[in-house]
């Protein structure tokens, strides 16, 4: 059961309207990073978790992010109001779907619940949002680098602090279950090369070691060997290939240059 009050969860105001400022504030609305996906994503999160902690946080959380949604939408239809409106019936976006708050993003693309990072593993879930939250943190202040209206700074300077303490709620949430720091969660135990650092990308003086790749959290191969063997040649009889070769199986020969002698 839901209930809604009508009045916004931070004051919204836009002095000056801008369109097209507008337009770039549908990537909070109906994009990857924006309210809406954090919020369905934390609220169906919250259906598996066994916590009853960690799931009424998530829960508190995503009803927060819908409130975030109504913000965003409201600064929207204030940006493509008033003097803004003529204009902003000029751009293609707004002149085809109307003014105001739309399921797209910045570009016009529809909103789809790809955009969703959901798995059934509480800790697989609040590091996938600690990971949503950064990107729309970035996303805020992006906007916020593009933006003049001040109403509309103090609004986004707002929701982007939110998504700051929402990573901060995560993060202790996973440190109440024992995983902000041990990246091995689930029932499959790993294997023996669990701490080894393979050193891939070699170049001597400019291969860097860290907290990343020293004893005694990893081994430092510096020059891994395969341990496996080269594949065996595919078999494809539907495969194209040059004349003769079918037959032999051999690679094909250089073709003959133009004018050589026939033998």
């Amino acid at each position: 059961m839901f209930f809604h009050r009508k009045e916004l969860m931070y004051p919204v105001r836009v002095d000056t309207p801008n369109p097209r400022f507008g337009q770039m504030l549908l990537e909070q609305f109906g994009g990857a990073t924006g309210e809406l996906s954090a919020s369905l994503q934390y609220w169906v999160q919250s259906f598996h978790v066994q916590d009853a902690g960690i799931r009424d946080m998530l829960q508190d959380i995503a009803i927060e992010e819908f409130s975030h949604l109504e913000m965003v939408g409201r600064m929207i239809e204030l940006h493509t109001q008033g003097p803004g409106r003529q204009a902003a019936e000029q751009s293609p976006l707004f002149a085809v779907r109307g003014v105001g708050p739309h399921f797209l993003d910045s570009m016009g693309n529809t909103w789809t619940a790809s955009y969703l990072n959901e798995g059934g593993n509480v800790v697989r879930d609040l590091r996938a949002n600690i990971a949503s939250e950064a990107g729309a943190r970035q996303t805020y202040e992006a906007l916020l680098n593009g933006c003049d209206d001040p109403g509309t700074k103090e609004a986004l300077t707002f929701l982007l602090t939110r998504e700051i303490s929402h990573t901060q709620m995560f993060m202790q949430a996973l440190h109440s279950i024992g995983k902000l720091d041990d990246p091995m969660f689930g029932n499959v135990q790993p294997d023996e090369t669990v701490d080894l650092y393979f050193n891939m990308s070699r170049n001597g003086s400019l291969d860097m070691r860290g907290a990343w790749n020293k004893e005694p959290a990893f081994r430092f191969i510096d020059n891994p060997s395969p341990q496996g063997e080269v594949p065996s040649q595919v078999v494809n009889p539907d495969d194209e290939r040059m004349p003769g070769a079918a037959a032999t199986g051999a690679a094909p020969g250089k073709p003959k240059g133009r004018g050589a002698a026939a033998h």
